[in-house]
């Protein structure tokens, strides 16, 4: 798990997990809290915490894409747009980023 912390693929593949769980806690729990409970307590503080790890997540996948030299076409869109569906970040991990070198 260290090693993962060394490069950039490494740091993204971190961000991903914590992005796609942070997105997951929101859905099922944050927010049938806010609607069933009345109570937008996790929500609103998650909500933030959601969106600056996702914003971390698209800045550092166009670095990565950069240092990679990704084609932005056939890859770089990929993972971005998988932050942006439940479990994508999961998907592309296993996808693509778990097989590169780093």
């Amino acid at each position: 798990m260290i090693h993962l912390f060394k490069s950039k693929v490494g740091r993204l593949r971190i961000i991903g997990f914590l992005e796609g769980i942070s997105l997951l806690i929101l859905i099922f729990i944050a927010a049938p809290m806010n609607h069933y409970f009345n109570n937008p307590s996790l929500t609103k503080a998650l909500g933030p915490i959601h969106g600056a790890i996702f914003l971390l997540f698209v800045f550092n996948t166009i670095s990565v894409g950069i240092e990679q030299h990704w084609k932005f076409k056939t890859t770089t869109w990929k993972v971005i747009i998988a932050c942006f569906i439940p479990f994508g970040t999961f998907y592309i991990d296993r996808k693509i980023l778990r097989k590169l070198h780093y």
